[in-house]
């Protein structure tokens, strides 16, 4: 299966209680929005949903700061 910025966005709503509204270029973690646990959740997401491992060196703001990078990575790595 593939990570889209509308199963991501919906996975943040459910599963990680997020009531803010989230764009695709909304600052998930540098604004404080989702902290560190909630990185776990959404790696797991990431790898289950993408099928794929998430290394922790890939683990940056850069590929992990908003819905766009998230679905960006995640297509970069399959």
């Amino acid at each position: 299966m593939t990570i889209t910025i509308d199963n991501l966005t919906a996975f943040l709503k459910d599963s990680m209680n997020v009531d803010e509204p989230i764009d695709p270029s909304t600052e998930l973690f540098s604004t404080g929005m989702l902290d560190s646990v909630a990185m776990m959740n959404v790696i797991g997401f990431v790898e289950e949903t993408a099928r794929i491992e998430v290394h922790p060196r890939d683990v940056t703001l850069e590929n992990f700061d908003s819905v766009q990078r998230i679905v960006d990575y995640a297509a970069s790595q399959q």
